[in-house]
């Protein structure tokens, strides 16, 4: 399903089994994580209630700076992001952001490293999300 630029994936696992795959998923790609966003622990630090909902940061430089030197703005919405969250249904949800919607938001045309992050990012939500 993509809406307004994001992919969003159904899991088969809970909201914290499908972070901690998706995770190790981008480290055995040669990805780095650089930060890992608890939102509920933020919420419930304000006295607030959310259901689970994580953030991860992670990305490659070899990918994300060719874009950057097309077109620095762009460095905005990388390094690339990906929301595990649980819906009032219970449901599990991982939702990224479409490259291809990324390159044409800051004009990027024809990067052959977009095909390649569209592709890494299927990947890695496939194998956080359902079992092989």
């Amino acid at each position: 399903m993509a809406t307004l630029g994001l992919m969003s994936v159904s899991s088969d696992f809970s909201q914290k089994e499908t972070l901690e795959r998706l995770q190790a998923a981008i480290t055995a790609a040669g990805m780095m994580v650089f930060a890992r966003i608890d939102h509920a622990a933020g919420a419930a630090a304000a006295g607030l209630s959310l259901r689970p909902t994580e953030l991860l940061i992670f990305g490659n430089a070899k990918a994300g700076t060719p874009l950057m030197q097309s077109e620095q703005s762009i460095g905005i919405d990388l390094p690339l992001k990906a929301l595990v969250y649980e819906d009032a249904a219970g449901k599990v949800w991982l939702t990224y952001n479409d490259p291809d919607w990324l390159a044409r938001r800051h004009g990027i045309a024809g990067a052959p490293t977009v095909a390649v992050m569209v592709s890494a990012l299927k990947t890695l939500a496939t194998k956080a999300t359902h079992a092989p």
